[in-house]
């Protein structure tokens, strides 16, 4: 993690970072000899009108707790996020409409929620690059600065283990539901931030079940 505290290190040194931000950066990080069960995780997934940072926006974002080795459904949040373009052809993945969109919440209002929710944590996405250049992007436009989160990234971990079996990962074998169905979970309708956060939960739990309960964070980032 000592990469991750320079980064923020080097972004904190202007003062055009917000406080928030700030503040966010100064919860404790996690050391990578943690055993994963003492670890409590947040899993996020977004929805967006595109897949760049700088043509698309965030649409929505889903978030629920880890802890025990256990999602937390209380923990749930789901947030819809005012759009400031038309969605377009867009809607045809996510199913959000700019009418849906009218009445949401201000990016700026659901970042500051989803960072409270971030602290003191290890965030979890499955294709973490891609969340995660668009939570960056917005951060560095609300808060002047990126996020720079500590990530555990599930298409990773699947991919990793994937190719410890098979010299080529066939195409489409690292989808959410792909890497669901190799452990015997169900199917879940795609395409909806928070069902795919929860989605997302069940897979790197039942990973870390296949390998031992005795991980380490190191053994995720």
């Amino acid at each position: 993690m000592w990469r991750l505290r320079f980064r923020r290190w080097l972004a904190g040194r202007g003062s055009h970072v917000a406080d928030e931000l700030r503040d966010y950066w100064r919860s404790p990080l996690p050391r990578l000899s943690s055993p994963v069960s003492s670890l409590e995780l947040l899993v996020c997934d977004a929805e967006m009108s595109g897949l760049e940072p700088e043509e698309a926006e965030l649409l929505s974002l889903g978030w629920l707790v880890i802890r025990d080795a256990q999602q937390y459904l209380g923990s749930a949040e789901h947030h819809l996020i005012r759009a400031e373009h038309s969605v377009g052809m867009s809607a045809t993945v996510h199913q959000l409409r700019d009418c849906e969109l009218a009445d949401a919440r201000e990016l700026g209002d659901v970042l500051r929620s989803f960072v409270a929710a971030a602290r003191g944590r290890v965030v979890v996405f499955h294709h973490a690059p891609i969340d995660t250049a668009f939570l960056n992007a917005a951060a560095l436009r609300i808060f002047g600065a990126p996020l720079l989160l500590p990530v555990i990234d599930t298409l990773a971990l699947e991919q990793r283990l994937l190719q410890r079996h098979e010299a080529v990962v066939a195409p489409g074998a690292l989808r959410l539901q792909a890497c669901r169905e190799r452990y015997g979970l169900p199917t879940y309708a795609a395409h909806n931030a928070l069902t795919d956060a929860v989605a997302t939960g069940e897979l790197l739990l039942a990973h870390i079940a296949r390998r031992g309960h005795d991980l380490r964070l190191r053994d995720l980032v």
